[in-house]
């Protein structure tokens, strides 16, 4: 058979992709966080000097999401992208920069690593730069998609730079007990 896909079953192999990848990344990532208590919950965060620039918690709520979405149907356009030249590498920095990803929750609101933490989410805007600029030439779009993630990652930065800042004694910093009230 020497027939070439035609653009609907190009379209439906990326979306085969895009099935796989955006589910996966939004629950493992969601999961992430979750299984390290992030957010206002967590007695740790709540006890630290949070910034003015700290947003309320449903932003991360709401954020997190969606760059996760961002994220699976750039990989799924680069998986789709088969024989392109320098896919490999583009995918090996991806993986690198979302397993780092993954990994800056449990580092920050499991581990109370602040500072630690802040250099792990300077090495992910690095590698996902670095992605951005290995997915252009393979799919532009792909490329683009990781722009809002940057941007966020920059945000994210500067508000772990001032928490550590802020809060020096961080990794010893022991929340107040759960109180309870009976009356």
């Amino acid at each position: 058979m020497t027939e070439i896909a035609t653009p609907g079953q190009l379209r439906m192999s990326y979306l085969r992709w895009a099935m796989v990848t955006v589910p996966a990344i939004v629950l493992i990532g969601s999961a992430m966080g979750f299984l390290s208590n992030s957010g206002y919950a967590n007695r740790w965060f709540a006890a630290l000097d949070l910034p003015a620039i700290t947003p309320p918690g449903w932003v991360f709520g709401t954020v997190w999401p969606i760059l996760y979405v961002c994220l699976g149907l750039s990989l799924a356009m680069v998986l789709h992208a088969r024989g392109a030249k320098g896919r490999g590498f583009a995918l090996l920095l991806f993986f690198v920069q979302l397993i780092a990803n993954f990994a800056w929750s449990p580092l920050f609101f499991g581990a109370h690593q602040v500072t630690n933490a802040l250099y792990l989410i300077i090495f992910i805007l690095m590698v996902t730069i670095a992605t951005a600029f290995a997915f252009a030439p393979i799919r532009k779009a792909a490329a683009w998609l990781l722009v809002p993630y940057m941007a966020w990652l920059c945000f994210a930065a500067a508000l772990n730079f001032q928490i550590d800042q802020r809060n020096p004694d961080a990794e010893t910093l022991a929340p107040a007990a759960a109180s309870t009230q009976i009356g």
